[in-house]
């Protein structure tokens, strides 16, 4: 979900245990190929990958500058005098993602259960309870500044750790392609490595444009995200705002919610998937084991009467991965465009 943070902490008790899912019916074609199928018949279910499941960082552990004093997103300013062991959690996995990506994973003593990079599997997890912080589990790790945003919570955690001395700066929780790189350089001033965080901005921005340009010409898809967490009975379609729209605009596509008039998540409702008209429908892949996979989603009320739902156009992407807005934010919009658009093998 995306910000503000009272709209992203509805979803919060939704987003519960994750299991792997592979969906595959059909290959994607390489980047840059030219599609002889209809895309929007296409071939079936799809899963959108990327070829590597880690980062590679833009340096190698630099040395942080420091002390240094930022201003924290609630208020205040915040002074950072060691970075040797960091703390970057939030809902989507975002913070960790762009530290590792500086170069800093080695200092990293903890994660949230967004963080699904393999570099980071083997860290204790400081949100047992879902996605709310422990500030007991956070203390245990003895860190010495925690970078996070007002996606995750709750605040009372971060007044805990306060009180206890440690730095906590958190960044505006904006999920969006103009965000990143004001992410990546806030978060690389709190840990005294900007020229590691002006490097990572070039990358991410060329990634991003380089990404973009993988739209075929021709009539755009109309593409609806729909979230899901069947075991919870949570059915929500995006819209404006949501996240996933910014992620299916960036394909060339239409996002189907936004076309009829929706804002950021909203219930889903036979009527209101059957009056969008999906050409494909998007969703994560552990939402989408939750209802059973594809068959279960094409059997739900109204799939089955849309497009998509006819032509079986499902794609899903790794739940760390499609609203993560991080650093691998321009090699997951090729994903997914060769995952919407390549060819069946």
């Amino acid at each position: 979900m995306r910000s503000p943070r009272p709209a992203a902490r509805r979803l919060i008790a939704a987003l519960g245990g994750i299991a792997l899912l592979a969906v595959t019916a059909c290959a994607p074609a390489p980047t840059g190929a030219a599609s002889t199928v209809d895309p929007a018949v296409g071939c079936g279910p799809t899963t959108a990958r990327l070829p590597d499941q880690d980062v590679t960082p833009v340096d190698q552990n630099p040395p942080s500058r420091l002390p240094v004093t930022v201003t924290s997103a609630d208020g205040g300013d915040v002074t950072v005098t060691d970075a040797s062991r960091i703390l970057p959690v939030n809902l989507y996995g975002s913070i960790a993602e762009i530290v590792f990506s500086l170069g800093l994973g080695d200092r990293v003593v903890g994660r949230d259960t967004s963080t699904t990079l393999a570099a980071a599997a083997h860290l204790p997890v400081v949100t047992p309870a879902g996605h709310d912080l422990s500030g007991e589990a956070i203390l245990r790790l003895d860190p010495s500044v925690v970078i996070a945003d007002r996606s995750i919570g709750p605040p009372e955690v971060f007044n805990q750790l306060r009180r206890s001395g440690i730095p906590v700066v958190l960044i505006d929780d904006e999920q969006t392609l103009p965000a990143i790189s004001r992410h990546i350089r806030t978060i690389a001033a709190a840990l005294g490595v900007p020229g590691s965080g002006a490097k990572l901005v070039a990358r991410v921005e060329g990634e991003i444009a380089a990404a973009r340009r993988q739209a075929p010409p021709g009539r755009p898809l109309r593409i609806a995200f729909l979230y899901l967490r069947g075991t919870a009975g949570v059915y929500l379609m995006g819209g404006k705002g949501a996240g996933s729209d910014e992620m299916i605009r960036a394909i060339g596509a239409v996002d189907a919610g936004t076309e009829i008039g929706l804002e950021r998540f909203r219930p889903l409702t036979s009527e209101g998937l059957i009056n969008a008209a999906p050409d494909v429908i998007l969703v994560m892949t552990h939402g989408l084991e939750s209802v059973k996979g594809v068959d279960g989603l094409v059997a739900m009320p109204g799939v089955g009467q849309t497009p998509a739902g006819r032509n079986r156009r499902v794609v899903d992407m790794d739940d760390g991965l499609l609203l993560n807005f991080g650093a691998r934010t321009g090699p997951a919009i090729a994903a997914l465009a060769e995952a919407v658009y390549g060819e069946c093998q």
